[in-house]
């Protein structure tokens, strides 16, 4: 067997390997459906239905991508959580080819592409959540955006064709996540100055190519904003949909900084799970560091010989950081925007520590094998949380694992198939009884009792529960809120009964349904 083939089938088992860490932690039911992820199914089951998204329910800056993939999984297989997770995995075990062959091209042998593959085969807990339940597009951007920095390297680029579909992908990503912008900007500043060595009237060819075909990927977006202008979609893009800060540009700014250094550093390194601030692994971690500290200085070193393609992964990073800081998306302490800053952070590792040698016996493979150690025990922590890995960072919207099902089963067995709940609830309600039970987003889960119409995303549901003669009401159990509700019902003289069921009050059996209306009384 010749050494190229080897590598290719060691490649080739990194890649089941990705997959199959996959697989092992959705056997352990790691992962709570989440009202998003139920937001992406409802979506793919009315696509299948005839309906034709643009975007992801009550929002403008996520295309409807994921849900189309997802459409195509329930028509083969049916609508089960389990077919939108394969969806992500198939998504992801593509990305980490894509992660291993940018790592030939930068930089230039099979044991950095290796590495690569195996880093994002056993990743950071913030990896491992986020490229496994879907949000709407995470995985689709990492895809993509791995795609583009591929292309950028390659030589088709240099030809119209070539740039033209780089320009398509890059379209086809902005409609789907602007989360792609942290690739394509700085891949396409890399290619215009690449393009500039074959003389204006060459580089402007390639660059209108580009552009038209960013004008095609993009179409769906492009036609969203004529129909209903741009001032919106644009404010949606630089997180309109997330704003809830009331200070100056320059306070936000140095805020986000803030939250970067001490939310974003630590998840993406893997100390941290997504929803939390304590330690993984704590004595695992302290080597981690080290293996960080130690990678730096290998490319501190690596300053003489430095090459211009490596400018790209340092791009992502500084592209990731402007957004984060600048935008509105810097409020989110999830980690979640700090995807492509991992992945980057994993190319940086491949290429510093697999040639590593000491008397000649290879020291970078130790270490690469230590960080997928400290990244799979972080894991297993997390994964040991009450909640499982959860994608939720405010207590306040966590549910255990089984309350949407109990909740399913109560409200079923009482003939309770419309009302209010919270956004939490409602999505994942309506997913899993197959649109049996419609309960609207009308009331806060927030301990505080705010609440944005933003959660109530689907207006036909509106209509419905609208029109019901019956409606329950779902909330978390919250003292303030339960008393408000009881003075609202006796202010409408409606007699009703009540249960906890999961951590929830059920207010059902009503004698009179309860405009949705009233229950702003409720919110704030």
């Amino acid at each position: 067997m010749t050494a190229h083939i080897r590598w290719r089938w060691l490649l080739g088992g990194a890649v089941l390997l990705a997959v199959a860490w996959k697989v092992f932690w959705l056997w352990q039911q790691a992962f709570p459906f989440n009202a998003d992820e139920a937001v992406v199914g409802l979506m793919a089951r009315h696509i299948l239905q005839g309906g034709r998204p643009t975007f992801f329910y009550g929002q403008a800056y996520m295309g409807s991508l994921d849900a189309f993939l997802v459409a195509a999984g329930f028509a083969v297989l049916g609508a089960y959580v389990w077919v939108i997770r394969l969806v992500q995995v198939l998504l992801y075990a593509g990305t980490v080819v894509l992660t291993a062959a940018l790592a030939w091209r930068l930089f230039g042998h099979w044991e950095s592409a290796l590495a690569a593959a195996l880093l994002m085969a056993v990743p950071t807990v913030n990896m491992t959540l986020y490229t496994t339940v879907s949000l709407g597009g995470y995985g689709e951007a990492l895809l993509l955006g791995t795609a583009l920095l591929w292309l950028a390297l390659g030589e088709g680029v240099e030809r119209p064709a070539g740039a033209a579909l780089w320009g398509v992908l890059a379209g086809v990503g902005l409609w789907a996540f602007g989360l792609t912008l942290v690739y394509a900007v700085p891949a396409g500043l890399f290619l215009l100055f690449r393009w500039r060595r074959l003389g204006w009237q060459r580089s402007a060819l390639l660059a209108a190519a580009a552009l038209g075909g960013a004008v095609v990927g993009a179409w769906p977006w492009w036609a969203y904003g004529l129909r209903h202008g741009w001032a919106a979609l644009l404010r949606e893009l630089t997180g309109s949909a997330v704003a809830v800060e009331h200070v100056g540009w320059l306070a936000r700014a140095a805020r986000h900084a803030l939250y970067a250094l001490l939310f974003g550093l630590p998840v993406t390194l893997g100390l941290r799970p997504p929803w939390g601030v304590r330690l993984l692994a704590p004595v695992l971690a302290v080597g981690a560091v080290g293996a960080y500290f130690a990678a730096a200085m290998l490319w501190w070193r690596a300053g003489h010989s430095w090459r211009k393609a490596w400018w790209l992964p340092l791009g992502v990073v500084l592209a990731v950081g402007a957004g984060f800081v600048l935008t509105a998306f810097g409020t989110d302490p999830s980690g979640r925007y700090f995807l492509p800053v991992t992945q980057m952070l994993f190319l940086g590792l491949a290429g510093a520590f697999p040639r590593l040698r000491w008397r000649g016996r290879p020291l970078g493979w130790g270490v690469v094998g230590f960080l997928v150690l400290f990244y799979a025990v972080g894991t297993a922590q997390a994964a040991a949380n009450p909640y499982r890995m959860t994608t939720q960072f405010a207590p306040d919207a966590r549910l255990a694992p089984d309350a949407v099902p109990q909740l399913a089963a109560f409200l079923e067995a009482h003939g309770e198939t419309r009302g209010y709940t919270t956004y939490w609830v409602a999505y994942p309600l309506a997913f899993l009884t197959a649109e049996r039970l419609i309960f609207v987003p009308r009331l806060p889960y927030h301990r505080d009792l705010r609440y944005t119409p933003r959660d109530d995303r689907y207006p036909p549901y509106d209509a419905q529960v609208a029109a019901a003669r019956r409606v329950a009401l779902v909330v978390p159990q919250h003292p303030r809120l339960e008393t408000c509700l009881r003075a609202l019902l006796r202010q409408h003289g409606v007699t009703w009964q009540e249960a906890v069921v999961a951590d929830h009050v059920v207010f059902y059996a009503l004698d009179a349904p309860l405009p949705g209306t009233v229950l702003s009384a409720c919110t704030r």
